[in-house]
């Protein structure tokens, strides 16, 4: 496909915002049910950490900006999600959840800086070491966000539903994948690599909205056949009382004083 920086850097942009906007509705479902159970906090953290490496990749490899703006504002709010599972879920204090948030934040731009700083040298020498590290940075970035979602399937298969994510999030964030592919079709030289990584949130996220299509329904089915089976267990454990029998606090019945004529 011919080269089109207009077109790669529309579709970056878009890309950006998605991925931008995408954990929008995750942090906001979490603080509004003041709840992050069902999401896996490694799901949230792994993708913050692999920030750090798609982040340092994409600066070395010189991509258009938005996707280089991509993995700063995906990982921050991945781990602001992270912060809130530390509150929400593991009953950490409101500071300790913070400074915990801050200082991953912290180590994985400071690991991003050094790496660019440490591989830009040798990447533009040319130097097979210099390639390598950098393709390193690629490929790790893409095994850590397929790794990041295999807690999240084991949330799933312990509750047998789709529980704590936010749908909207999931479809946001296939959408982001999806122009990010699309812009780096129009780039002069087509970045395999940062494809992959692109298309494997894509196909990953995927399998957590088919799951919510065929699980949750499901639970909810399951949900209301047992709470009619409490009913019946109860009205059939109750014994019959006569009208002219009241029940004490005690449990114990004792029969209505008669009336007596005046």
């Amino acid at each position: 496909m011919r080269a089109n920086s207009v077109a790669e850097n529309v579709l970056g942009t878009i890309g950006t915002v998605c991925w931008t906007a995408q954990l929008i509705p995750q942090v906001w479902k979490s603080w509004r049910e003041k709840s992050t159970h069902g999401l896996s906090p490694w799901l949230v953290l792994l993708w913050g950490i692999s920030a750090g490496f798609l982040g340092a990749y994409t600066i070395l490899l010189n991509l258009n900006i938005p996707l280089i703006l991509q993995p700063q504002l995906f990982g921050f709010l991945a781990l602001v999600s992270w912060g809130q599972c530390q509150y929400y879920d593991a009953r950490r204090s409101r500071a300790a959840a913070a400074v915990m948030a801050a200082g991953v934040m912290l180590a994985v731009g400071s690991f991003e800086a050094a790496m660019v700083f440490a591989l830009r040298p040798a990447y533009h020498a040319g130097t097979e070491a210099g390639t390598r590290g950098v393709q390193f940075l690629g490929i790790f970035s893409s095994v850590l966000i397929s790794l990041a979602l295999l807690p999240q399937y084991f949330e799933i298969w312990q509750n047998r539903e789709v529980l704590g994510i936010s749908m909207l999030f999931m479809v946001v964030d296939m959408l982001g994948g999806i122009f990010s592919d699309l812009s780096l079709a129009f780039k002069d030289r087509f970045d395999v690599i940062a494809a992959v990584t692109y298309s494997l949130v894509v196909v990953l996220d995927g399998f957590v909205v088919l799951a919510a299509v065929i699980l949750n329904p499901r639970a909810k089915r399951r949900r209301k056949r047992e709470n009619v089976r409490s009913t019946d267990v109860v009205m059939v454990n109750t014994p019959d009382v006569p009208s002219s029998t009241t029940i004490t606090p005690s449990g114990v019945a004792s029969p209505s004083p008669l009336k007596t004529d005046a």
